[in-house]
């Protein structure tokens, strides 16, 4: 994470750095990065930077958490709007990430994260939906979810539900940029393996 002498810049000093990352990002994966790069777009000298982050994997994160963030947020306003159908929700927010990760501003910085994708990558991506240091937000979603639609009997079983839907998810967007498939075609793979889910966990009137 960011220290706090990075939050301590002005938003300007801020939006510049993060967008002169994501550039180098998207242009070549994490491990081929350069800080040298980075600092030259963003116009500050390298001792600034690890003033704001330890090394460009902490940058790096940052921006996946930060991502995160906002497509938990999003994944949260849609189960509301849908009455708490979860899988209404996993659907619709699948549709909205394809669009986002393939918009052609962020598509190569996505790309580069999924080809790229270890356990460390998708437990960012995916750690603000269900992860175990992430009880009091996954509790927040519990509530808007609508359990009477669902084969689960306790909140343990409902969290490994959202674990295995999350995972389905993610391989997903994964495969849509292995197999660079257009977004209608990732959507049909993703409904195929949805509706194979839902004949297990949700109950006769589901």
């Amino acid at each position: 994470m960011p220290k706090q002498t990075f939050f301590h810049l002005a938003q300007d000093k801020q939006d510049t750095l993060i967008l002169a990352a994501k550039e180098e990002f998207s242009r070549v994966p994490l491990h081929e990065a350069s800080i040298a790069n980075i600092i030259k777009s963003a116009g500050i000298p390298r001792g600034s930077f690890y003033q704001y982050f330890d090394d460009k994997e902490d940058l790096y994160f940052y921006l996946l958490s930060e991502t995160s963030k906002k497509n938990t947020g999003k994944f949260l306003l849609i189960l509301q709007e849908n009455n708490g159908d979860l899988f209404k929700t996993f659907i619709e927010s699948f549709r909205f990430m394809v669009s986002t990760h393939k918009d052609k501003d962020q598509a190569n910085f996505f790309k580069n994260a999924f080809l790229n994708m270890n356990y460390k990558l998708e437990n960012t991506l995916a750690n603000n939906v269900y992860e175990e240091n992430q009880k009091s937000h996954f509790e927040n979603i519990s509530k808007s979810i609508d359990k009477s639609m669902l084969n689960i009997e306790n909140e343990s079983e409902l969290h490994h539900m959202v674990r295995v839907m999350t995972a389905v998810t993610f391989h997903n967007l994964v495969q849509m940029f292995v197999k660079d498939l257009t977004a209608k075609e990732a959507e049909n793979s993703y409904l195929m393996q949805m509706k194979l889910l839902k004949r297990g966990f949700c109950k006769t009137e589901c």
